[in-house]
């Protein structure tokens, strides 16, 4: 549910992450910002949740009345790390003033931070102050950018979502990043719009090998249907159906990479889903996998027996890209 109120984020809750051998306790904050500045993405809702025109002390007035909130409700000692979400970027000072960006890093200082940014946004000086002022030594690095590459495709992120870089410029930002001591978390989308359903597993698995080399952590994201987005548009008129979990799945099991995964909304139409039956046991395994690292779940996932399997395949044999999904 997201949140309406200006005196807190937009989405806030507690969970767990792994972090190479460790589970930490985290905390994923989504801040309510002056907004996107691409504002553009096929499949992302939260470019509409914006402050109006302000000026930057009154946008961190409001960006700090959340972190206040946060504190109020998660005591600092609760949680390790610290996931950090915003309408668009973190990093943008048209979006979140430098200065609350200082206040965020001095609130959390002694956590693991994960902070979302487009690629355009990493510049070394910021990222380097920022690790500068988080950084009391406890970890090897505090700070990962997490950076929406969605695909290494540079046609498929224009056409299919709109995305507004390159695989390029994210390699750039990378080598920046590092740089200034900050890690990199990649984020992969899984089945944007117009691919079929084996095309959105081949893009995975060759977004997971190329990007590898350049990413810290790697997480692929099932695509969902979310409010007010063309993705939806494209759902109600049947168009577009979300991957099989099947498909993340197979992914997960055809690369050698550590991969993590959360299928959010999985199991409903929106989300990624099988036929119901079989979805709540497979999204129980990739989530335990998220955790352990332990890749005899997804391989145990994989061989369930569940009728859907031989649909599914049928979709990846016999779909085609110019015309409507096969299934729902």
């Amino acid at each position: 549910m997201i949140s309406k109120s200006d005196e807190k984020p937009l989405a806030c809750w507690r969970g767990k992450d792994r972090l190479g051998p460790e589970i930490l306790d985290s905390l994923t904050i989504i801040f309510k910002t002056g907004g996107c500045s691409w504002n553009k993405c096929r499949m992302c809702s939260y470019r509409h949740e914006r402050f109006g025109d302000g000026t930057p002390e009154s946008l961190a007035a409001l960006v700090r009345d959340q972190v206040n909130w946060v504190l109020a409700h998660h005591p600092l000692e609760t949680y390790q790390m610290v996931k950090i979400f915003t309408s668009g970027s973190f990093f943008d000072p048209d979006e979140v003033p430098p200065a609350m960006v200082d206040e965020v890093a001095a609130t959390f200082r002694g956590k693991v931070v994960v902070a979302e940014t487009r690629a355009e946004y990493v510049d070394g000086d910021r990222i380097s102050r920022f690790v500068a002022a988080i950084d009391d030594g406890t970890y090897t690095i505090p700070l990962y950018i997490a950076i929406g590459l969605e695909t290494t495709s540079d046609q498929i992120s224009d056409k299919s979502i709109n995305k507004g870089s390159t695989f390029a410029r994210f390699r750039e930002a990378s080598e920046t990043a590092r740089k200034a001591g900050a890690g990199i978390k990649a984020y992969l989308l899984m089945k944007p719009l117009f691919l079929t359903e084996q095309e959105a597993i081949d893009d995975m698995v060759r977004s997971i090998e190329e990007v590898s080399p350049y990413a810290d952590l790697i997480s692929m994201n099932p695509c969902t249907v979310q409010s007010r987005t063309e993705v939806e548009q494209y759902w109600k008129q049947g168009a577009y159906r979300p991957p099989y979990l099947w498909s993340v799945l197979k992914v997960l099991n055809a690369v050698d990479r550590d991969v993590l995964c959360d299928p959010v909304g999985g199991g409903r139409s929106r989300g990624p889903h099988n036929c119901g039956a079989c979805d709540h046991d497979i999204i129980t395994a990739i989530n335990e996998y998220a955790l352990t690292g332990d890749r005899e779940l997804i391989r145990a996932a994989a061989a369930t027996d569940c009728a859907c399997k031989e649909e599914w395949e049928f979709v990846c044999s016999h779909e085609q890209s110019h015309c409507m999904p096969l299934t729902r």
